[in-house]
């Protein structure tokens, strides 16, 4: 068996194969950062949802941590979230969807050519 380090070509195989990567991308203001906010709390990886418009003082969600972003209720940069759901791993990336911000989520849609 051909081993990395510490683990197994099979344990390697196997954590892979549990792997769910997602990327919200769509239009601006479409909801991408509150579906993201409403994955991440059906899977119990976050205990409150967050908001990104609405009263002052709401709790910001999770993918929008910069200030900017919380004071102008908008995604800047793509943020990945990853939390456990029965057995399998999620990477969750939330994109903005704004054209000043655009490049970003371009290399989120890109396949991956890694072996």
């Amino acid at each position: 068996m051909v081993t990395s380090g510490q683990y197994s070509d099979k344990d390697i195989r196997t954590q892979a194969a549990r792997r769910r990567t997602f990327a919200v991308i769509s239009h601006p203001d479409a909801g991408k950062s509150t579906t993201t906010e409403a994955l991440a709390l059906h899977a119990r990886a976050i205990g409150k949802a967050g908001a990104t418009h609405g009263k002052a003082g709401r709790r910001a969600t999770v993918s929008d941590w910069m200030k900017m972003e919380q004071d102008r209720g908008i995604s800047i940069s793509s943020a990945a979230l990853q939390f456990e759901y029965r057995d399998a791993v999620f990477n969750l990336v939330d994109t903005p969807g704004h054209a000043d911000f655009s490049e970003t989520p371009t290399a989120c849609s890109q396949p991956s050519t890694a072996p």
